[in-house]
Order: C-alpha cells, then structure tokens, then sequence
C-alpha cells in the first residue's frame, strides 16, 4: 500500500489487512512502468528514465558503431526519444530534469562519436534530429490533445482541463513559454 504524504499527510497509518494478512506500506511503487512515491515526486521516475536512456545508447553504441549516420540517427529516434510517461512529470527538482537532458545529449554524443565540448544545439540541428526541450513538449503537446478531445466526452477530464490551478495543467502549460512567459 503506499500512502500519499502531499502536505501535512498522515504521521501514522493504522494497519491494513486483506483476507487477515497485513498489507505492507511503501514509500515507492512501480505502476505501468511508472515510479510513484508518497511524496509524489517525479525525481524517482526521471532517474529511471536517465538510465534506461543510458543502458540504451550504450547498447546501441556498441552494436552500430561502424553504421552510417542515417542508421544511427534512425537507430536514436527509435530507441532513445520515448521518455515513456514523461508527459505526467509536473514536480521535480531542476537536478533530476538537467541530468535527463545531459544524458539525452550525452547519448547522442557517443553515437556519432562527437566531442564532449560540441555544441548540442548545432549537434542535433545538423542531424536534423529533435533536442530534448522538443521532444519535451511534443509528448507534453500530444497528451494535452488527447486529453482535450476526450474531455468532451468524459466529465472528469472535463474537470480537469478546465480548471485553472490544476497542477499537471500548470506544468504543461509552462513547458511551451519561453524563459520570458512568451
């Protein structure tokens, strides 16, 4: 059982039995492939994902270093740009998102043998391959389509589209303002 501990929270949970067995409390669960935590953070889950991605580059460095740069560019969009459940990531530290996006440029870097001082931007332009803060908001942007479109259909998600301090809807919204609030 995990208990959520958003605030104050409970100090003590009493104990819980299923069929007289008692239930075990955690501070963490893996639902979906999705870490979720008492303190409802998305720093566990984003670590996660950072070596996934790393386990991936390194898998797909090794096997296709000799491949042309066509081959690794599509080898990299399909292995390394899925950041599963990253469109639910609203509460995270400035740390867990940067060591993410170091990684994702690292992975990139290795793969076509760049230098470690090379430029990411000029790096993943001259591919023509999205950079993180792009496939950030492309995940974040398709969620919100979906959501949207179905919220006509569903009262909930109505609810939740519609309302302003929503905190997920907050975070979406911030991921595609510039540094200006443009």
């Amino acid at each position: 059982m995990l208990v959520f501990r958003y605030g104050k929270g409970p100090e003590v949970v009493p104990p819980v039995y299923l069929n007289g067995s008692p239930v075990r409390v955690v501070t963490s669960f893996k639902y979906l492939g999705h870490f979720l935590t008492e303190n409802l953070r998305d720093d566990m889950d984003m670590e996660r994902e950072r070596r996934a991605l790393a386990v991936r580059c390194n898998m797909l460095s090794r096997r296709f270093s000799k491949c042309t740069t066509d081959v690794k560019t599509t080898l990299f969009r399909a292995f390394c740009q899925c950041f599963y459940t990253c469109s639910l990531w609203c509460n995270y530290t400035k740390r867990s998102y940067n060591a993410l996006r170091v990684q994702y440029n690292d992975a990139f870097r290795i793969l076509m043998k760049q230098p470690r001082y090379c430029s990411a931007k000029t790096m993943f332009a001259d591919a023509g391959v999205p950079d993180f803060y792009a496939i950030m908001r492309s995940r974040i942007a398709s969620v919100w389509a979906n959501v949207w479109q179905n919220s006509q259909q569903n009262d909930i998600l109505a609810l939740f589209t519609v309302n302003p301090s929503n905190k997920i809807l907050k975070h979406w919204t911030a991921v595609h303002l510039d540094e200006n609030g443009k």
